[in-house]
């Protein structure tokens, strides 16, 4: 574990994400561009959906990631608190907007998905309800950056509302086991083989996921980067205003 926190490094983080993010982003293209060409145009209409369930290559790996972004943040925010090590913060503030993007395509899809399906674009239903907050609170956790001028007390701030906005994420996830009631449907994925789709649409389904996390990596790594230069950035300005 000692050689994990050299990766609390600024420097060593930006040497070591430079030689890995070619490799990532090429993945992410890879299974993007592989997984949507399958999925859209080589698997058949569903027998009850038509040609509205293809949607789900893009539903379902957003909805993921956007719930797992979170957990990222939380996991980044709580190495923060106990470490104080300060590239994991600024980690966590770059998923944030990452987050939010696959949130809201998730939220939109889900609508598009839904009202052929359901006969309305919105339901007041626990998972989308859920989810929903869940959006609201990256947008006040990026909003609580923005307002807040010291990088350490934002830190701690956002750190404790990640915490909170934690429950939501989970909620997202398996809101469908606690409540009965609601539209959404069970799980696309599972470890029990009879709740998954059709081979047909799981397998491109897998891709599209594995794409969507190369995407989600690589985008991460290039925020923190940036997030990184620009805390260097204010506090070499802090200093020059200081001796000035």
């Amino acid at each position: 574990m000692a050689s994990l926190w050299e990766y609390a490094n600024p420097k060593k983080f930006i040497d070591t994400t430079d030689k890995v993010l070619p490799w990532v982003s090429v993945l992410a293209v890879l299974c993007l561009v592989t997984g949507l060409i399958w999925g859209f145009f080589f698997t058949p209409d569903d027998f009850r959906q038509g040609s509205t369930v293809k949607i789900i290559y893009l539903h379902v790996p957003s909805a993921l990631m956007a719930i797992n972004a979170w957990i990222m943040m939380l996991v980044a925010s709580l190495i923060w608190v106990v470490r104080r090590h300060h590239v994991s913060a600024l980690a966590a503030r770059a998923a944030a907007p990452v987050g939010v993007v696959m949130t809201v395509i998730a939220l939109a899809t889900g609508a598009i998905w839904g009202q052929p399906m359901w006969g309305t674009w919105w339901a007041w239903d626990p998972r989308l309800t859920s989810f929903l907050i869940l959006f609201l609170f990256y947008l006040g956790y990026i909003a609580l950056w923005e307002a807040i001028e010291n990088d350490d007390t934002a830190a701690d701030l956002t750190s404790i509302l990640c915490i909170v906005g934690s429950v939501f994420a989970l909620l997202s996830r398996y809101a469908v086991l606690f409540w009965n009631q609601g539209l959404h449907q069970g799980a696309s994925l599972s470890l029990d083989k009879e709740e998954n789709v059709a081979d047909v649409f799981y397998f491109p389904l897998l891709v599209c996921i594995a794409g969507f996390v190369f995407l989600f990596i690589a985008l991460v790594f290039l925020r923190t980067q940036t997030e990184i230069r620009a805390r260097r950035m204010r506090a070499l300005l802090a200093r020059d205003r200081m001796e000035a």
